[in-house]
């Protein structure tokens, strides 16, 4: 004879039951790893045992984009079954749905800042030492990034003034340059005009033999 269906009821004895459940457990975690890697399929897992402690598991650890897509889902097969209800009620649904991810963006971000994060499992702590990590990672590249940015932009600008001084020194140069030569021109004039002012006087006084008063005093002095 076969062997017969084994009714399903609640195990009354405490310590076969905790021994049961984790038996069950771990071959449900098992069987939902092995689906997901089989078929190539997104598994999410979460087990409440009797004492509230949570056991999940999820595809990848991502188990909040899992839960995202099966909201959307879920949204989706609501609105197509139940458009005329939505077309008056949707602001229910919509703030039901704000709430809860704002409550899930809250409870994420106390788990940021070290809040609240006593009944989390290894596997959760593990999941948010990496988004951490992760972070951290990129504000470091971000930091670098603008640092680099910057230390180029002071080289750029250091060498348009170092470019703007040489201009300015060549010009300035230049006008003591122009400066000077104008100053030896003039002099060069000058000198010529008293040359000749002078020539002129000496002839005519020789040949006319005829003193003027002014050469009379000197003479006589």
């Amino acid at each position: 004879m076969g062997r017969g269906r084994v009714q399903l009821k609640r195990i009354e004895n405490k310590i076969n039951r905790q021994v049961t459940f984790s038996k069950r457990r771990s071959g449900l975690l098992k069987k939902a790893h092995e689906i997901s890697v089989l078929c190539d399929a997104q598994v999410a897992l979460m087990v409440f045992s009797s004492k509230g402690k949570l056991f999940e598991y999820a595809t990848e650890s991502c188990m909040e984009r899992i839960l995202e897509r099966y909201e959307r889902y879920s949204f989706t097969e609501i609105q197509c079954a139940t458009d005329e209800i939505q077309q008056n009620g949707n602001w229910t649904w919509e703030h039901a749905k704000l709430k809860a991810r704002m409550e899930t963006l809250q409870r994420n971000l106390r788990h940021y800042e070290g809040e609240d994060i006593q009944n989390l499992s290894l596997r959760e702590l593990q999941n948010l030492e990496q988004q951490l990590d992760s972070a951290l990672k990129r504000i470091r590249s971000k930091k670098n990034q603008l640092m680099v940015e910057s230390i180029s932009e002071l080289q750029k600008k250091d060498k348009e003034l170092q470019e703007q001084n040489n201009i300015l020194a060549k010009k300035l140069k230049e006008k003591e340059k122009t400066t000077v030569e104008q100053a030896h021109w003039q002099l060069n004039n000058n000198c010529q005009d008293s040359s000749s002012m002078l020539l002129p006087l000496n002839i005519s006084s020789s040949n006319s033999g005829v003193l003027l008063p002014w050469m009379i005093r000197h003479h006589l002095e």
